[in-house]
């Protein structure tokens, strides 16, 4: 990928949500709410201090983040809907 985001800054693929309910039933395209977890795909440098200092994020490249519904923005890279969000943004790392 050949972004690299500023400061506290984070790029995210969606990941894909199940299309297929409990009962075996298959959820059509247009039925389906965007995924609200994602895949970092790279992280800035860390948000500057007041004091000049950064402060080194929480998340690395590979986590599986929790994210709100309309956080971030999205847009295309080398052919890819992404999302470049804030780490605040981010409501936690998904672990197992």
């Amino acid at each position: 990928m050949n972004i690299r985001p500023l400061h506290d800054r984070i790029v995210v693929r969606r990941l894909d949500e199940e299309r297929t309910s409990a009962g075996g039933i298959v959820i059509p395209d247009s039925a389906t709410e965007k995924p609200m977890t994602g895949e970092v795909l790279a992280v800035g440098n860390g948000k500057r201090q007041d004091n000049g200092e950064r402060m080194t994020p929480d998340v690395s490249v590979g986590d599986k983040v929790l994210f709100g519904k309309y956080s971030g923005t999205e847009v295309k890279v080398e052919g890819e809907e992404v999302l470049v969000m804030r780490e605040d943004d981010i409501m936690g790392v998904i672990e197992g």
